[in-house]
Formats: structure tokens, C-alpha cells, sequence
């Protein structure tokens, strides 16, 4: 079993996108059984994949020793893809119950996907660098960043990255890649964008880029992967080369 984190240091970088996407194709292209966690209170993840965040249960009871893992994950209406969602009580999760006193509260979720059986985890995090995001780490494997080719996203990778490094000293951790959307590919500044990414994460981005695609929140608003809701749409055939590639780094 191998888990990604899907991480960014700021919103508006489709990580939930990249993360619900990937997952699907992964799912329905290469036959993989497939586990998304929505690690993120927002719960975007969740309602994209036409669920309700309000009448589900998330990680939080799980976390705190109440619930397994099997009492909370759903099955999704795509074969080999399931969900477990995200709620508010993920927000402060670390600051309640017994999670509170426990000074190792951060390594629960790695013990918790321990005994799982999908070939693929894959955990989409809040875009700031705080329990939640920390604990994801720890438990991965692989990380993959979600970018945009502008200078706020840009400029958050560096902290991220340094957030990184700090933890991938105690536990491995390997950057597989760093996925751009909304790319452009006749952006006046797509080569100094590039050239920041590649300072910050020497060789990890991706070759296959996500373009602007108005599929891709329509898909959303459908509560479905774009793969299903616009198979022949140029998102849809962005997606499945970048999984590809992904896969290669995995």
C-alpha cells in the first residue's frame, strides 16, 4: 500500500481537485482500489464527490479511539474508489479529547492506515502547515505538491519545503512530484515560475500540467471526478497523463 499527501501552503492551488482526480483515475483506468481521506475541515473533497459532509462521520472519531476506520470510510458511486470525509471537528482535532495530552498524537493516523488493504491512500490536507497536515505526512509515503504558475502559490512552496525537511528527518518521506494547474502553456512567466519551482524542489516537476478547464468545476458542481462527467474533455486526458507519470515516481 502506498500513501500520498496532497499538500499546498495556500488555497486556490486545486489541490482537492488534483487529489479527487488522480484518485479517480487510479480507480477506474488502472483498476486500483483506492482509499481518499478529506484531512481538510473544508471538506471541498467530500462534497465533490456529491456527499454531505454534515451527515457523515470523518477521521475525528477515529483519531480520538471512538470508531474504526471501517465505521467511517464510504463507498463512492465509482467501482474501486472510496471516501472517508471530512467534517468541522477535524479543525481542532488536536486540542480535544485525548488527543490533547498525547504528545505523539501526531503519528495516530499512520497507525491507523497501518492494516489497510488499497493499493492506494490518498490524503488531501488543508492548505496551512498544522497538525492535520503534519500528521499526513507522517503517515505517507509519498507527497505530492499542487501549484499554481503564480507568485503567491509560488512563493509558499519554499516554507512548505522547509517544513518537509524537518519532518522527513524523522520519518521517510519522498517528494514524487509537484503538480501545476490552471497552467498556461503561453504564460509570459511560465519560465521564471519553473525556475523558482525547480530551486525549491530540484527536478519534481511534473511534465504533464493541468490546463484551464472549465470541465473541472462543472465536474465538481455534479459532485463527480471529470473523467466521469467530461471523459473527452482535455482535463480528463490531463489527468490521466499526469497519473501515469505520477505513477512512474511511485
Amino acid at each position: 500500500m502506498k500513501i500520498l499527501t496532497v499538500s499546498s501552503f495556500k488555497g486556490g492551488t486545486a489541490k482537492t481537485s488534483v487529489s479527487l482526480n488522480i484518485g479517480a483515475v487510479l480507480a477506474k483506468v488502472h483498476k486500483k482500489k483506492v482509499l481518499l481521506i478529506d484531512f481538510d475541515s473544508q471538506a471541498n473533497l467530500t462534497a465533490g464527490l456529491g456527499f454531505d459532509p454534515d451527515e457523515h462521520d470523518s477521521l475525528a472519531p477515529v483519531l480520538q479511539g471512538t470508531k474504526s476506520i471501517e465505521d467511517v470510510i464510504l463507498k463512492t458511486h465509482l467501482k474501486n474508489l472510496f471516501l472517508v470525509p471530512a467534517d468541522t471537528w477535524l479543525e481542532r482535532i488536536e486540542v480535544s479529547g485525548n488527543l490533547a495530552s498525547d504528545r505523539y498524537s501526531h503519528e495516530r493516523l499512520g497507525k491507523v492506515l497501518k492494516n489497510q488493504t488499497f493499493d492506494y491512500v490518498i490524503i488531501d490536507t488543508p492548505p496551512s502547515l498544522c497538525w492535520l497536515t503534519e500528521s499526513a505526512f507522517i503517515a505517507s509515503n509519498y507527497c505530492l505538491v499542487s501549484a499554481t504558475p503564480e507568485f503567491y502559490s509560488i512563493k509558499g512552496m519554499q516554507r512548505l519545503s522547509a517544513f518537509m525537511k524537518q519532518i522527513s528527518e524523522r520519518h521517510p518521506l519522498t517528494v514524487a512530484g509537484v503538480a501545476l494547474s490552471f497552467w498556461n502553456s503561453r504564460g509570459k512567466n511560465n519560465s521564471s515560475f519553473l525556475e523558482i519551482i525547480n530551486d525549491t524542489f530540484p527536478g519534481k516537476v511534473l511534465s504533464y500540467k493541468i490546463r484551464k478547464d472549465v470541465s473541472v468545476s462543472e465536474a465538481s458542481i455534479l459532485g463527480k471526478p471529470v473523467i466521469e462527467s467530461a471523459p473527452a474533455s482535455r482535463a480528463s486526458e490531463d489527468y490521466k497523463k499526469l497519473t501515469k507519470e505520477l505513477l512512474s515516481k511511485m
